[in-house]
């Protein structure tokens, strides 16, 4: 990842109503959690355009208000042109998802789409897709954009609290 500073974040999954908005909500608490609300623009994207202006699925709703997270005014949108340059950092729920965006966006941008999982914690695995199971998988998911999201700001943090001397870090 480049030196640059990561001010915005965009999760990106199929239909932008189970994974990516869970993704959004849990960072955003996260970040709370630890005093850097505000601190950095989140959003979340499809990479289809099937449940364009559809709310979050209502499991996703559920495990994250179980969890003290409300999602439920997001909506469905699909990744936009302008998102290439917008955000400093997009992350892709799977790996499908990261290769149709890596197609989607311009050469000088696809160096900030990575593998969320792998981008997070180092872990070189897809977020499921929990639309066609059942609440349980809803709940293993939240599980896994939790710990992601914890170790996401971990590094977010240590970064904004780098020295700028122009020195290198092995922190990111």
């Amino acid at each position: 990842m480049s030196a640059k500073p990561i001010k915005s974040i965009l999760f990106v999954c199929l239909g932008n109503i189970c994974r990516s908005p869970l993704a959004e909500g849990v960072l955003s608490a996260v970040l709370a959690e630890r005093g850097m609300a505000g601190d950095i623009v989140l959003d979340s994207a499809a990479t289809s355009g099937w449940e364009v202006g559809s709310a979050p699925d209502p499991r996703a709703i559920a495990v994250a208000a179980s969890h003290g997270i409300d999602i439920s005014g997001q909506r469905a949108r699909r990744i936009a042109p302008e998102d290439f340059s917008r955000f400093d950092l997009i992350l892709g729920m799977d790996r499908s998802n990261v290769r149709d965006l890596k197609a989607l966006a311009p050469q000088a941008a696809r160096d900030r789409i990575h593998l969320y999982l792998k981008f997070a914690n180092g872990t070189e695995r897809d977020v499921p897709d929990p639309y066609y199971e059942d609440q349980q998988a809803f709940t293993a998911v939240y599980r896994m954009i939790r710990e992601a999201s914890e170790a996401l700001a971990k590094r977010l943090e240590a970064r904004t609290s780098a020295p700028t001397s122009g020195q290198a870090s092995s922190t990111m």
